[in-house]
């Protein structure tokens, strides 16, 4: 969705001539004396219309009015949350209807976040996939005006947001595709095509290059699949090169069977969402290329397929990874962790200053924290008190989950170095910590969004999750290394 950051005020709103529009009256509502400010103030009186987040009122050719479909819609007290339930109810009533293009009109200054928040949720509640579909649904709200008293003053904001959901689309678009529309190699295509934005470069490898590298644990999962693997290395280069990378890790498992050990045929097509990972990593290179920041940021997708045919590796196998360590698989559904570890070996080379591998590693994750925040183990509390707070900031959020040692325990093997799952319980921790044995040269961070990256059922679809919380950290990043050049005089 594209979107216009506009100053209007109400007296302005009520003279706008679109197809649509949501105003946002919070509980705070001051009206003024134009025809808008009017309606809304007389429907609070009589109780038609209640400030709560997420309550509507729907007009149609009120006098006075130049838009004919205008949605009174409650923004309770102004947050960021409460805007967010407000236009994603407003504009969900609106979807079915003839209207192209909206504005959504803030009646007070909206607080820090609410612009984002805004955005995020029209772009969210009028999303339609199409790529597949032989006569597409046409998204027919295509464009928004964002009306605040003071554009100047929300423009930064209302660059991130639209990058912000430029980055999300393209994560949803791939993550949603069928596998056989979003194969490895396809998934590398899509890749290479980030590279006409400046900056960026993509390199992709293939099988015999990924052999000479020593990846014998991503070349395994692999190995049971008539589709050829890729290794995709995207690199944002905005930052001096003297600067040390953000190494972003993203699973790009396209489609999941579980291999030999076969997951059931109930709900297995979402299985088709396995390289979410990977489709975040694009989606933030996709907002990368948009906003331009100062900071160098490195993208690695290991992309395969995990089936099950002659070929495929069977519980008990022992294979080695790029590290030399030595892993047997007791379970091949397990695969996650086998080719996100030779990845990060493989980000040793780059030096980075953190690096955050992102899957839909565990259902046990999906148990533990349900489809509300995201997982987040970390090595360095640092790292983690910054994801923490992308997070909050993105409307993204993740919670941090223990790293304890004892939780490692479970993976020792009488065959190998270390085993590839452990016992049920404390299964989201357990894959951390084997993932962890090959992030020791590093500042590192996973974060397991099994529970966030799709929604099941009437909802299915990808959500796009979590470039917005990738984006706000790496921004920050960049944020603060432009506030310690200006210190350094620089």
């Amino acid at each position: 969705m594209n979107f216009e950051l506009r100053t209007l005020g109400l007296s302005g709103a009520a003279r706008e001539k679109c197809e649509a529009m949501v105003l946002l009256v919070g509980d705070g509502f001051k009206p003024g004396k134009d025809a808008l400010s009017q309606l809304a103030a007389q429907a609070i009186k009589t109780g038609d219309l209640q400030t709560k987040a997420g309550k509507l009122l729907p007009t149609y050719r009120a006098n006075g009015l130049s838009c004919p479909r205008v949605v009174l819609a409650g923004a309770g007290d102004g947050s960021a949350k409460s805007v967010r339930v407000a236009v994603a109810a407003a504009v969900s009533s609106l979807k079915g209807g003839p209207a192209r293009n909206l504005s959504v009109v803030f009646s007070d200054q909206p607080q820090p976040g609410a612009v984002l928040a805004a955005m995020l949720a029209a772009a969210e509640a009028s999303y339609a996939y199409t790529s597949t579909k032989s006569k597409p649904e046409v998204r027919k709200l295509q464009r928004a005006v964002i009306g605040v008293a003071s554009a100047p003053g929300a423009k930064a904001e209302f660059e991130r947001a639209q990058a912000q959901v430029w980055g999300i689309e393209l994560a949803k678009e791939w993550a949603n595709r069928p596998s056989n529309h979003a194969t490895p190699s396809q998934l590398a295509q899509a890749a290479r095509s980030l590279s006409k934005f400046p900056r960026i470069k993509c390199d992709v490898l293939g099988p015999a290059q990924v052999k000479k590298l020593g990846m014998g644990s991503f070349m395994a999962v692999s190995q049971g699949s008539a589709e050829p693997l890729r290794f995709i290395v995207l690199k944002y280069e905005g930052g001096p090169k003297s600067q040390a990378p953000v190494v972003l890790v993203g699973k790009g498992i396209t489609f999941d069977t579980g291999g030999i050990s076969l997951k059931p045929a109930p709900e297995m097509d979402e299985m088709k969402f396995d390289m979410s990972g990977a489709a975040s990593v694009l989606g933030v290179f996709r907002s990368l290329g948009a906003l331009q920041p100062a900071l160098n940021v490195v993208g690695l997708i290991p992309a395969c397929e995990n089936m099950p045919d002659g070929r495929a590796i069977k519980p008990g196998d022992v294979v080695t990874s790029m590290s030399g360590q030595t892993i047997e698989i007791l379970n091949t559904d397990a695969e996650g962790r086998l080719v996100l570890c030779d990845a990060l070996t493989y980000a040793e080379r780059f030096r980075p200053s953190a690096v955050i591998d992102i899957a839909t590693l565990t259902g046990a994750c999906m148990i533990a924290l349900g489809g509300v925040r995201s997982g987040m183990f970390a090595s360095d509390d640092t790292l983690a008190a910054a994801l923490l707070t992308a997070g909050e900031s993105a409307l993204d959020p993740c919670w941090r989950m223990p790293l304890d040692d004892e939780y490692a325990d479970g993976l020792k093997t009488h065959f190998a170095d270390v085993a590839n799952v452990a016992g049920r319980a404390g299964g989201a921790i357990t894959a951390a910590k084997f993932l962890q044995r090959f992030a020791a040269k590093f500042c590192w961070a996973h974060l397991d969004i099994a529970g966030t990256a799709w929604k099941g059922a009437a909802a299915k679809g990808a959500t796009g999750r979590p470039v917005g919380l990738l984006l706000d950290y790496l921004l920050a990043r960049a944020d603060l290394g432009r506030a310690a050049g200006k210190r350094a005089g620089k």
